[in-house]
C-alpha cells in the first residue's frame, strides 16, 4: 500500500507548495489515475512514491515503512517510475543494456536476465534496436525502452508519468494490454496523465488534482459524468459522455463510459419500448 499522511511539499528557493496536504492510500492491485492539467502537482506526486522526493511536511509509507527512512534504491524494487522525458532516464550504451540495467542491480541470475529482457524486447517490437543506443531511437521508441526497463523487474507498483506521448495507435494498445495483465497479476498500477480517454480504459479509481491539491477523488464514471470539475481541472469531457448527457430523452444511466457501453445500453432500451 502507498499512503499519504497530510503530505506538504515545497521546492528549494521557492515560496509556494507545490503540494499541499495530501490524503491519500492507493492499496495493492488498484490501477489509479492521476489527472490535472500541467502544473497541478502530479509529476510532484508520484516522485513522492519511491523516494525520490521526501516531504517537507508530512509522510509517506509504502508497504507500511517512512519513504524517509529508505533509499531510493531501496523503494524503487517496489515502486518503478518511468517518467514523461525517457531522455531523464536513459543513460546506456545499448538497448539491451538499459533494459537489463535494474535486474543485474536486483541480483537477478544472468539467464533470467536474459530471458526476461528478450521477452521485453519482442513485447515492445524493439529486437531490431537490441544493439542500438537508445539515444539514436525516436521518442516514441525511447518511451518504449523506459517502460520495458522498469516492467522487466514487476514491481509491486508501477507509475507511469505521461505514458502515451509518442505512442502510436498499436503502441498504445499494447500498452493497455500490458496494464490489464499486470491488474490481473494483483498488482498495482498509478498512471499520471491528461489523457482522460486512457484513463477510461483502465482506471478504477480517477483522482483530479489543481494547484498541488486534491480536487476530486472517485470512481471513473462519478469524475467523467462532472462537467464542473474537468472543468475546474482544465480536462475536456469525452465525447461518448458528452452524448449520453445531450439524449435527455433516453433515459441512459451515467455509467457509460466507452462505445461499447453505450451500444449495449441502447440495445437494452430498445427492446423494452
Amino acid at each position: 500500500m502507498i499512503e499519504f499522511r497530510q503530505v506538504y511539499f515545497r521546492y528549494p528557493f521557492e515560496d509556494e507548495f507545490a503540494i499541499k496536504n495530501i490524503n491519500l492510500r492507493i492499496e495493492k492491485g488498484e490501477c489509479v489515475f492521476i489527472m490535472g492539467s500541467n502544473g497541478a502537482g502530479k509529476t510532484t506526486l508520484i516522485k513522492h512514491m519511491n523516494g525520490i522526493l521526501k516531504p517537507t511536511k508530512g509522510d509517506v509509507y509504502i508497504n507500511g515503512k517512512n519513504t524517509k527512512d529508505a533509499t531510493v534504491a531501496e523503494l524503487s524494487r517496489i515502486v518503478g517510475i518511468v517518467f514523461q522525458n525517457p531522455d531523464h532516464q536513459l543513460f546506456e550504451s545499448t538497448v539491451f543494456d538499459e533494459i537489463s540495467f535494474a535486474l543485474k542491480n536486483f541480483g537477478f541470475e544472468k539467464e533470467a536476465i536474459s530471458e526476461r529482457v528478450n521477452e521485453m524486447l519482442k513485447v515492445f517490437s524493439l529486437e531490431k534496436y537490441k544493439e542500438f543506443s537508445p539515444f539514436f531511437l525516436s521518442g516514441g521508441e525511447k518511451k518504449r525502452v523506459t517502460i520495458a526497463s522498469v516492467l522487466c523487474y514487476e514491481p509491486d507498483f508501477l507509475v507511469l508519468d505521461e505514458p502515451t506521448v509518442g505512442l502510436d495507435f498499436l503502441q498504445r494498445k499494447t500498452l493497455i494490454s500490458l496494464i490489464k495483465q499486470i491488474k490481473e497479476n494483483k498488482k498495482s498500477v498509478i498512471v499520471a496523465t491528461h489523457d482522460i480517454d486512457f484513463a477510461i480504459e483502465l482506471a478504477d479509481r480517477i483522482i483530479i488534482m489543481k494547484e498541488g491539491m486534491i480536487l476530486k477523488n472517485g470512481k471513473v464514471s462519478e469524475i467523467v459524468y462532472d462537467a464542473q470539475v474537468l472543468q475546474e481541472a482544465n480536462l475536456i469531457q469525452p465525447i461518448i459522455v458528452q452524448i449520453v448527457k445531450n439524449l435527455k430523452n433516453i433515459k441512459l444511466q451515467n455509467n457509460i463510459l466507452t462505445v461499447d457501453d453505450f451500444i449495449k445500453s441502447s440495445k437494452i432500451i430498445m427492446k423494452n419500448v
